[in-house]
């Protein structure tokens, strides 16, 4: 169905439109500027530069809040409108489609019709369903959206049996490995190479990825790795269709350019061809997806391959007051490795705020409940729950906040999920409006609404919204979440426009359908450190900031370490006035309180001392012209901390030293009777699974888990040879045997 205010008539589908057509501008979206200097105006100098850059190569350094999207976007409209640049000759990506609607939004506010702006695979998949039939023949295989199942099915063929969480973290070794271009012969060595924590033995993992492509190719479908796998060897072999492309696109721009992996890399390279029309926009101190195969390299070696780039560096933070500011520069004052040689100093351009809190908690329950009561507070004194954002490590943990905030009254969305219009709910409140608007005058529904926002109140009521919520967590809330937000944008959308119309506001709702603007959902926002990249809001909850999960347990070389202080510091920097820190001594109600702050925050918050330090590296904004003919200086790498002995301190090399953190004629504390339980429950593992007894623990870590006697997962996890598998498989019981309740349990489970 064609978007409201285009004609009916659909015009060609070419490979870079698709039967996509640019949206009429939006009543609620301010008017565009009428000149192209008017697109300059309000800009800070680095901005500027950074839109009047528009040939040669173009790298910005853009730290966290300066601008970025408005930099990049003013340079694209700033060229269109001084007729620099041909709209359907530009193509922008990013890499998630909540990104790039917004990247189309602003372009449309700034009057840049017809420019193109997609993630990596959006633009790959229209450019590879265009030229299929000319290049492999046929109709193109179907696009399969999750790959557990497939999996599942691979597993099966191998006679491998996995559980769920081993299908989902072999899932993510099969993505890594495409977007790396590692073929399953050369798993094991690439996966060692990278130092990856593999889930399954490297062998089996290189034989279930094998298995996974001959499930594809005997049913005939392809995954999104392929839709870029396949578009590079388009690309590669048919010079006439790449030579197409690159006569369609003259001008790209690349944004989170720091994310990019080796294979989104090969795929800008195979665009732009010789020329060299390109602005990268990153902040390698925001990498925190290295897991998935993104490197912050590219963007580092921007310079060495590009000499004569320009080079625009944003430090101007227009989000963050300066105390959020003064504690982000301090998280990466600590930092080491390559990013951290690279980090930018950021300088808050907003009125001073009030200091970050830190509190301490005795368990997890009585944190959720602590940052509940404050958040309660907060919206009963004037600040709207939609600008509140509590963050945590891992989606585990959302459940306990989600029951707190319930409880509390306070209303809030789950970050992560499905995009906003694809949710079920919002699409069937789509067609009810939709019908409303065509027949409303047979309604009886519509009898007693008198204006715009009471029609809409009537005809959502159908569909399960309510004027007070529903009480709990859960489904329900959340689909009576979506709702309110459309019964909120009716109301903004009457005020803005009086005397607009039902079909008026559906023709807004298909036009943000269009461009992912999705509407703001009156709820506190619960979101992990990952999915709220990109976000920001005036009060942020960073919980669970305690040693086990900030870094997370399972982080344990320098470059692991580093990239979670990297996710502390995306944390931080989502705050634009109000920051709560906060931690939990245990994790249930009367467990021992052995837990402490993250190590990340030592000299940081009141009374604690640091315990790294670094001098201040030059991160000053600012322009450097490139000079052609000039190389940059070789990477340098961080360096391994050594394991040292528990009890002596003296360095340890022998692995299986390292395995008991401690000289092996250094004094044990073992506890000798848990040390027998574990063996006599690992011998009934072993004969119940068929398999040798060290292959469920071996002596080492046995003798590891005696000495240390865990009473949560982080601390069992922090144990080497234990592992996210053994953990999720063996942990619960592991913790019963060390805690004396393990024959307890077999006897109630009997």
């Amino acid at each position: 169905m064609p978007a409201c205010g285009q004609a009916t008539q659909p015009s060609p589908a070419t490979w870079q439109h698709g039967h996509v057509t640019a949206a009429t501008p939006s009543t609620l979206f301010p008017q565009a500027p009428d000149s192209a200097d008017a697109v300059l105006e309000g800009l800070d100098p680095e901005q500027r530069a950074v839109a009047t850059a528009l040939n040669g190569p173009v790298c910005v350094l853009a730290g966290a809040g300066t601008g970025k999207t408005r930099a990049i976007t003013h340079r694209i409209a700033y060229g269109v409108r001084a007729g620099i640049l041909q709209p359907s000759s530009v193509l922008a990506v990013t890499f998630t489609n909540r990104a790039a609607g917004e990247m189309r939004g602003r372009l449309r506010q700034l009057g840049a019709v017809g420019v193109q702006a997609r993630t990596f695979h959006s633009a790959a998949l229209r450019q590879l369903q265009y030229f299929w039939p000319k290049a492999i023949g046929g109709s193109m295989p179907r696009l399969v959206d999750r790959k557990i199942q497939l999996v599942a099915d691979a597993a099966m063929a191998c006679r491998i049996r996995l559980d769920r969480g081993e299908l989902r973290d072999v899932t993510a070794e099969i993505e890594w490995s495409k977007v790396t271009q590692t073929v399953p012969a050369d798993y094991a060595p690439a996966a060692a190479k990278a130092g990856r924590e593999t889930p399954r033995d490297p062998a089996e993992i290189a034989q279930l990825y094998a298995a996974y492509e001959d499930v594809k190719r005997e049913r005939s479908v392809i995954d999104f790795e392929d839709v870029l796998l396949l578009t590079v060897a388009v690309l590669q072999d048919r010079h006439d269709i790449a030579e197409q492309i690159r006569a369609q696109y003259q001008h790209f721009v690349v944004d989170e350019y720091q994310d990019v992996s080796p294979l989104q890399q090969r795929l800008l390279e195979l665009w732009l061809g010789e020329r060299d029309n390109l602005c990268v926009v990153g902040d390698a101190s925001q990498t925190i997806y290295s897991f998935t195969g993104a490197t912050p390299d590219h963007l580092l070696d921007f310079r060495t391959r590009h000499p004569g780039a320009t080079v625009v560096k944003l430090v101007r933070d227009y989000r963050s007051t300066p105390q959020v500011v003064h504690l982000a520069n301090g998280l990466l004052a600590q930092a080491r490795g390559r990013a951290a040689d690279h980090r930018l100093e950021l300088v808050s351009q907003r009125a001073p705020g009030p200091e970050p809190l830190y509190t301490e908690y005795t368990d997890e329950p009585a944190e959720a409940e602590g940052a509940a009561r404050r958040i309660r507070e907060l919206i009963d004194s004037g600040v709207p729950a939609a600008e509140i954002a509590v963050l945590f490590r891992t989606n585990a943990q959302s459940e306990t906040y989600e029951q707190a905030l319930a409880d509390a009254g306070v209303p809030y969305q789950l970050r992560g999920a499905e995009r906003f219009f694809d949710r079920p709910e919002v699409r069937k409140a789509g067609v009810a409006l939709r019908g409303a608007a065509r027949f409303g005058g047979n309604d009886s529904l519509l009898d007693d609404a008198v204006d715009l926002p009471s029609q809409v109140r009537a005809v959502l009521s159908g569909e399960g919204w309510t004027p007070q919520p529903p009480a709990g967590s859960g489904a329900v809330r959340e689909r009576w979440e979506s709702l309110a937000a459309l019964v909120n944008l009716a109301q903004d959308f009457a005020a803005a426009r009086p005397g607009a119309t039902l079909g008026d506001l559906v023709a807004e709702l298909d036009e943000r359908a269009n461009a992912q603007h999705a509407p703001t959902v009156q709820g506190v926002t619960l979101a992990s450190l990952h999915s709220a990249k990109g976000l920001e809001w005036d009060v942020v909850f960073l919980v669970g900031v305690a040693e086990g999960m900030m870094p997370i347990t399972y982080a344990r070389t320098d470059e692991q370490i580093e990239e979670e202080r990297r996710l502390l510091y995306v944390g931080v920097t989502r705050a634009r006035e109000r920051l709560h820190v906060s931690w939990a001594l245990s994790r249930a109600p009367g467990g021992r309180p052995g837990r402490r702050a993250s190590r990340f925050l030592d000299g940081l918050r009141p009374g604690s001392t640091a315990t790294t330090g670094r001098a201040t590296a030059g991160g000053a904004g600012g322009i450097e012209r490139g000079i052609p003919g000039t190389r940059g200086s070789a990477p340098r790498r961080g360096r391994r901390v050594p394991a040292r002995c528990r009890v002596c301190g003296r360095t340890l090399t022998d692995a299986g030293e390292m395995k008991l953190m401690r000289c092996d004629d250094c004094p044990s504390d073992m506890n000798e009777g848990l040390y027998e339980r574990l063996r006599d429950w690992r011998a009934d593992q072993a004969r119940r699974s068929g398999q040798p007894a060290f292959c469920v623990f071996t002596d080492r870590t046995l003798m590891a888990i005696a000495e240390t006697a865990p009473d949560d997962e982080h601390e069992l996890a922090r144990i080497p040879g234990v592992g996210m598998r053994k953990l999720t498989r063996y942990g619960a019981d592991v913790l019963a045997i060390c805690a004396g309740h393990y024959a307890e349990r077999n006897t109630d489970q009997g």
